[in-house]
């Protein structure tokens, strides 16, 4: 069967020309999408997607712009962004909270002290709890600094200029 009769079948939801194409593009669309969202799981999951809402939409591939394979690939490239600019992709990829690391310590009678011997506390004496949350949301809690302004309610440029200034007050404390 020619590519351009399979096509057309699929057009015309017949589910043996989509389980052929299927069996044809699936490997090379995950690759793509896999190249975009760095995640196999998330990348397979995807072109699931994908071909169900290239069955959905059959009827708007067009054979005169363009190639099947090409209209399949824009619309696993447009999903994996959206994946990519997803809050729930965005959480996933952010550093674990410092609050995580607390209960692996092996001696828990004293947390301060080892805490403290691993310099974090010191580093953070004498910071206004707004530089102490700045630095929590962007070095431990991996925001971005569009992210933690949101989080923190103010402006972006305030973020920035909160973070510098907090920076210079920890390499203060460094030097004492």
């Amino acid at each position: 069967m020619e590519l351009e009769e399979l096509v057309e079948k699929f057009r015309m939801k017949d589910a043996k020309a989509f389980e052929k194409l299927y069996g044809m593009y699936a490997d090379n669309i995950s690759g793509v999408i896999n190249n975009i969202v760095k995640n196999n799981d998330i990348a397979q999951e995807i072109c699931q997607d994908v071909f169900v809402k290239a069955w959905n939409n059959a009827e708007s591939y067009n054979v005169s712009k363009g190639r099947f394979f090409t209209w399949m690939l824009n619309i696993a490239r447009n999903a994996a962004i959206d994946e990519v600019r997803s809050k729930s992709h965005k959480n996933s990829k952010q550093n674990l909270s410092a609050d995580f690391f607390v209960n692996i310590l092996e001696d828990k009678n004293d947390l301060n002290t080892q805490v403290d011997t691993i310099g974090i506390k010191s580093l953070l004496t004498n910071l206004k709890e707004k530089c102490v949350q700045i630095i929590d949301l962007l070095y431990f809690k991996g925001y971005t600094q569009k992210e933690a302004a949101e989080e923190l309610e103010i402006p972006v440029g305030t973020v920035k200029t909160r973070n510098r200034s907090c920076i210079s007050q920890i390499r203060g404390n460094i030097a004492i």
